[in-house]
This record gives C-alpha cells, sequence and structure tokens, in this order.
C-alpha cells in the first residue's frame, strides 16, 4: 500500500518555521501520512533564509498526532553523531515513535567549505557510514532510547545510476532515489524507476518490509505506474518552482492523490 506524504523545502519563502508548522498541521488535517522537510544550513541565494529542520520538525511533532515525520535528507557527515542521536531520539518520543531518519551526503559543498569542513565526496561517504553505525548504537546506549523498535528506519538517497548510494540504502530500512537526468521539469519514466526497484531487491534479497520513497508532482501522471513498479511513498514536492506557498497550501488542503 502506498501512503502519501507532503516534502516541505526549508529554504526561500518556506524558510519560516512558522509557516512550516503551519503547512504540515494542515497536511495532517486533510488525509496526508507524512510530512518531510529539508536538510540546509545554507542554500544557492545568499539571501534566502533557511529554517532550521531540527527545530522546525519539534514544532511539528507537538502539533501533530498521526502523520510521520522526518527530515530528509540529513547530512549527516557535517553534523556530531551523538548530538543527533539525542535530537532524534527525543523527536521519536515527542512524536510517539512517527519519526524516519533520512541520511544524506547533502547536496552543497558549500555547507562543508564554509564552515572548514572537507567537502569530498568519499569522506563525506566514510564519514556518513561511520555515522550511522555509530547512530544506531547511541540509540540504544544513551537514555532516552527512541520509542520505535529495533530502530527508528532509517532511509538513505540514492541518485540513478550511480550505485554506490543504493549499495548503502540497501542495508538500511528504505530508499529515496533521485536522478541525474530527471527530477522537478522532467519526471522519472516508470520503467527507469522500476529500474532502481529491481537494483535494490537484487541488494537485499527481499523488499518485504522495505520503503521506496519517490518526490514529484502527482499531476504529472504517474503515482499509480510508480505505485505498480514498487514504491511505498509518495512525497508530493512543495517549493517555489511550482507555484510557491499559495500553491503548496492549495495542493496541501486538497488532500492525497488517492
Amino acid at each position: 500500500m502506498v501512503r502519501f506524504a507532503i516534502g516541505l523545502p526549508n529554504v526561500g519563502e518556506f524558510g519560516d518555521p512558522t509557516l512550516l508548522t503551519e503547512l504540515a498541521v494542515t497536511a495532517e488535517e486533510h488525509g496526508w501520512d507524512g510530512v518531510y522537510l529539508w536538510d540546509h544550513l545554507l542554500y544557492h541565494d545568499p539571501g534566502w533564509p533557511v529554517a532550521n529542520p531540527t527545530v522546525t520538525l519539534s514544532a511539528i511533532a507537538a502539533r501533530t498526532h498521526r502523520v510521520r515525520l522526518g527530515i530528509l535528507m540529513t547530512a549527516l557527515p557535517r553534523r556530531r553523531t551523538q548530538t543527533v542521536a539525542k535530537e532524534t531520539a527525543s523527536l521519536d518520543r515527542l512524536s510517539g515513535g512517527r519519526l524516519v531518519f533520512g541520511a544524506g551526503l547533502g547536496s552543497m559543498d558549500t555547507e562543508y567549505t564554509d564552515f572548514d569542513e572537507n567537502p569530498d565526496l568519499k569522506v563525506r561517504a566514510a564519514k556518513l557510514d561511520r555515522g550511522l553505525d555509530d547512530l544506531t548504537r547511541l540509540w540504544q546506549e544513551l537514555p532516552p532510547t527512541p520509542v520505535q523498535h529495533p530502530r527508528i528506519p532509517i532511509w538513505i538517497p540514492g541518485r540513478w545510476p550511480t550505485r554506490a548510494g543504493f549499495r548503502r540504502a540497501a542495508r538500511w530500512d528504505g530508499a529515496m532515489p533521485t536522478f541525474h537526468d530527471y527530477g522537478q521539469d522532467r519526471p522519472v519514466p516508470p520503467d527507469e524507476f522500476a529500474r532502481v526497484v529491481d537494483f535494490l531487491g537484487e541488494q537485499r534479497g527481499t523488499l518485504d518490509g522495505y520503503d521506496i520513497a519517490l518526490e514529484g508532482r502527482a499531476a504529472d501522471g504517474f503515482v499509480d505506474a510508480y505505485t505498480a513498479a514498487g514504491m511505498t511513498w509518495w512525497i508530493e514536492a512543495m517549493g517555489w518552482w511550482r507555484g510557491g506557498v499559495n500553491d503548496a497550501r492549495a495542493t496541501i488542503t486538497a488532500g492525497p492523490p488517492h
């Protein structure tokens, strides 16, 4: 069964924690199954505000009761793992066990270089793998522990056709594919998405109990085809490129595309 979430940027006109909390509450009221935020410290336009996603998600957790919540994708290599462990365990308890933890390399080198950190992708990948192992250990060792057992679900992104991110994702609880050749203005064809699902199945041996999330616009008309190919979460993308806050509010109020 596919579930439906909204994906909210934390930058630009969306870089306001009060607005993001309002949109999340509206999503729960109108039948959506999840609310997921971006993770950025900076953005390409230095004049844009950037809301802290952890603080914002805490407000959302306190104001909602049913929707799944998460930050997709937390750039774990530029964070201290012990702090992330405390934040996520606390968020899981605050939300009553509704947290999903997404973790990736981060999409902007400047979020490393501007703070004197190494942006090299191999270095970031090694820190991500080490951080994920440490995070799951700390969830067990540092009280209070998360509500969810055996752990908070961990989703990992990949950028197809590069395989490395998907090999990593196959070791955890879910994947969120993105694509070199497709994006905001070019929805991925269902058969290309199906290749990702097949690769994950080959890596894992089974996809039972495994989540595969895809972000896009339901209006492009492929949700049913993606679901047939193995998608378990549809994340309706919100952003300035598709009408901004007004469009986001209207889309959320209309409810999920069942």
